[in-house]
Parts: C-alpha cells; structure tokens; sequence
C-alpha cells in the first residue's frame, strides 16, 4: 500500500510500505478520507511522533471500511462503514485499527463528514463535559471559534444547553463563527478578551468553563472574570507558553486550572469516550441538530496545501483528504 512519508526536508511523499497484519483483536480498514489536525502539522515538524506501535505517518482521524477481522473481533464485519481514532497512520490507503477504536459512521453523513468526527468530537466531549463538567445553562468560553475543533465544540455545547462565548482575530469571521450557535464572539481586533469577559460576569453570567487552545497572556488576563468553581482547561498553547497568573482569584474562587490532551489518555479511557460519543452524540448528528462543518476537502496529493491552510489560518471548519473514492 502507499502512505504519505515525510523526507528529511519535512516535504511530503506518498510512498510505498509494508501492508499492515492485524492483532487478533484488531480491524484492517480501507481508508477512504483522513481529518487534518494542528496535531498533524507537529508531526510533520518532527515535534509529535506517532506514540510506540502506531505507524510513523500522520493522521489521527480516518473513515473508511472494513476489509478484515482479527479472530477476536465480533462486533465489526467486513464491508460495515466505520470511523476510527487513530495514534497515527491516517494518512495511507489502509491502516490496522484496535476494534474499539472504530464507530460506525452516523446515518446520513458522507465519508469525508465522518472523517472529521473522530478526534475533533472526542476532544470537544472530554474537555467540555468529562474535565469541564458543563452543565445545561452555563456560559463556556471556547477561543478561536473560527477553528476546526471550535465548529465543533460551539454546536456541541449549544446541543447540550449551554450558552457560548468565542472569539476570532478578523471582523469578517464575526457572523460566520456566529452562525453556529456562538451567543457572543469577541472580535480581538477591536476587542479585549478580558474586558469582555469582565463585563459577562458584571451583568451575571460569568463563564464556567473554557476550553483553550490558546492560552498565552489571555489565560492569565481573563482568569480572574471566571464564575465561582469555574473550570479552565489547557489543550494547547498556540498564543504562547508563558502568562503571568493571579493566584488570588484561583484560590478565592476555587477555580480549576486543567491541563488536558487526549492523545496521552490510556487505550481503555478513549474507548470508553469513543462508546460515549456514539450514545450521545451520533443520535445529535443522525438528526441533524449538530453537523460537521467541512471547509475544504482536497485529494491526499495535496497534503501539503491542506497542512498550508491550517498554518496560515482564516478557515472556519474542518479541512479532510479524500484518499478514494
């Protein structure tokens, strides 16, 4: 089969390798399209290796269909319609998957919508609900709304009741971000994050939870605006690794500053997540309350301009690679 290889210039090459063998408690799929993630493009910088035993190319989120079963596997059939959380390997024509860490595709959804399920969905639930604990009816803060995971965590929690805040660096990403389903964006051309968030909680609707892929000197400016046990989960730090935090208003408040990736969560917490997700979240999809946001979707021969569009920003949803057909 082929994959998609980086060579010592970080350029990317479809390349020829070794077929993968299937566990007996494994699945082998035939990829049909791969999520592109942030994660991909520190892969590719040679700064996010594929955890032990997982396949050295890129690609944390495919859809496909099964081919094979290990003699293990009694919930997969070949020809079933999948999608798959992956430590890695997205990127090739086909790739050897635990049996759960597969969910059947929702009904309706293409099989390049699906591939963007996986990763982006199972990270917006575990830090929205599992570290957040976001109730019906609180305010959660999700910065960079223009994102890939913020399409998708702003539909999400405005499913389950909540009310959302975001933001976006340009005036022409306002209503676009705002048609799904954001309450307030923060346009940080004109706008303070901080004061923004200062005023919420002066006219009583302060924010309880955040899910940041941000961070930098937002965090430690806005922090102290968050409601009484409120929950402010770290994903990523792509504003910067540095802020100058008050200590004060997390202890007097109670406040809970969270660290979280999913890549290091154990195999038996993400299948858990995974079974969690397809209870309830695919019913949500299957009758179109949330639905993936797609922004482009390009063959895998244009990996390198669908990585380019992650890096240079302005996108609003999910870029995936179409493998086949």
């Amino acid at each position: 089969m082929k994959a998609m290889l980086v060579d010592a210039h970080q350029n990317m090459v479809w390349t020829e390798v070794a077929d993968p063998s299937i566990q007996e408690d494994e699945v082998l799929v035939k990829i049909h399209a791969a999520g592109v993630n942030r994660a991909d493009l520190l892969q590719r910088q040679g700064k996010y290796p594929s955890p032990p035993g997982c396949p050295e190319w890129m690609g944390l989120e495919i859809s496909g269909e099964v081919v094979k079963t290990g003699s293990l596997v009694t919930c997969w059939q070949p020809g079933d319609r999948v999608c798959a959380l992956l430590g890695g390997g997205g990127y090739a024509e086909y790739v050897a998957v635990k049996a759960d860490m597969l969910m059947p595709i929702p009904k309706g959804l293409s099989m390049e919508e699906a591939a963007a399920l996986p990763e982006a969905y199972a990270t917006s639930y575990l830090n929205l609900f599992l570290e957040g604990h976001l109730q019906a009816g609180q305010t959660v803060f999700v910065p960079a709304g223009a994102s890939g995971l913020a399409s998708v965590a702003i539909p999400m929690a405005k499913a389950f009741g909540a009310r959302v805040i975001t933001s976006v660096r340009k005036t022409a990403q306002v209503e676009t971000v705002r048609n799904l389903g954001a309450d307030v964006v923060i346009d940080t051309s004109r706008q303070s994050v901080s004061q923004v968030l200062a005023e919420e909680e002066a006219a009583g609707t302060p924010v309880n939870v955040v899910m940041d892929c941000l961070t930098g000197q937002m965090l430690g400016e806005s922090l102290p605006y968050m409601a009484r046990g409120g929950y402010w989960i770290v994903i990523s730090t792509l504003a910067g690794t540095e802020t100058n935090l008050p200590l004060r208003p997390l202890l007097t408040k109670g406040l809970h500053l969270v660290g979280s990736t999913l890549r290091s969560r154990t195999p038996a917490f993400k299948a858990a997540l995974l079974g969690e997700l397809t209870e309830k979240l695919w019913p949500l999809l299957e009758n179109g309350q949330i639905r993936p946001l797609i922004h482009k979707i390009l063959p895998m021969a244009q990996a390198e301009a669908a990585h380019n569009i992650l890096q240079t920003g302005g996108h609003i949803g999910k870029v995936v690679l179409r493998v086949c057909e």
